[in-house]
């Protein structure tokens, strides 16, 4: 396998160019890196269009370090074996393609994972996360853990800021992206689509006196949270079948928008029975 050693090579320079959303969109592809996502992707169903590889910082001393070196090469046969090229790159190539400090020498290129809300295939009485104009990456990604985590049946961008394939939230997410179903629409979109289904909205505000535990999740439910600045915006508001908020006890008064996800999620789960398969 030839080597790759330039930082200036066009395929390196691709890679850093995949960081940008609008190259993402236009190429409809992502890049996810780290042996443990890149192994949830395969788990997943996803396969890289390609696998950048860097043995050189596959180096670690000792029995540990040859068992995680076996890991890493099992993991390029499998990718490997599904049709994935493998490309290597050299130690400064590799560095300068990662998003990422820390790298271990594994990259792979893969179709970006998002679709319409009409695409998602949901059972009879689903639990979903609808996130609202989320911006930050590491937000999303730690909603995807939550919902993976708990057996959420799907998790909606309404009226996306971040998209799916940012390369943070696929970290994040610690490779969840891919094991959840996922989609984007506007406000209006998911209004319509939900009504259509009869799911209703439990939005998160602090501008109510309902706690988020004095409620029924029975049935289709969608919990929804809002923009880390704004919260849920009116037209959510204005649609929900409850306004919950969760305590609080201290100065602050409202939580990290990630967090109130799970809170409230995990509510949802207890009330519904605790047990929920994963996808």
């Amino acid at each position: 396998m030839d080597t790759i050693t330039s930082p200036a090579n066009p395929r390196v320079k691709r890679l850093v160019a995949l960081r940008r959303a609008r190259t993402r969109r236009d190429e409809g592809v992502t890049l996810v890196e780290g042996f443990e996502e890149i192994s949830l992707a395969l788990d997943g169903g996803v396969v890289p269009g390609v696998l950048y590889v860097c043995r050189e910082l596959w180096s670690p001393s000792g029995y540990a370090g040859q068992q995680h070196i076996g890991h890493q090469e099992d993991l390029l046969a499998r990718a490997a074996d599904r049709g994935a090229a493998v490309v290597a790159l050299s130690r400064a190539a590799f560095e300068k393609a990662a998003y990422r400090e820390g790298a271990d020498g594994l990259l792979a290129e893969v179709r970006t994972r998002s679709g319409d809300l009409d695409s998602l295939v949901l059972p009879p009485e689903p639990l979903l996360l609808l996130a609202e104009s989320v911006e930050k990456p590491g937000n999303l990604g730690a909603m995807l853990r939550t919902a993976d985590a708990a057996g959420v049946d799907a998790v909606v961008a309404v009226d996306e800021v971040t998209d799916w394939g940012n390369p943070n939230v696929v970290r994040a997410s610690k490779g969840t992206v891919f094991t959840v179903p996922v989609a984007s629409g506007t406000a209006a979109q998911t209004l319509a689509w939900s009504r259509a289904r009869g799911i209703r909205l439990i939005v998160t505000t602090p501008e109510t006196d309902v706690l988020h535990t004095d409620i029924s999740y029975a049935g289709p439910v969608a919990v929804v949270v809002g923009s880390e600045k704004h919260g849920a915006s009116d037209a959510l508001l204005e649609a929900a079948a409850y306004r919950v908020r969760i305590p609080m006890h201290g100065k602050a008064n409202s939580l990290n928008v990630g967090v109130s996800a799970a809170i409230v999620l995990y509510e949802a789960i207890r009330q519904r029975g605790g047990n929920r398969l994963h996808h």
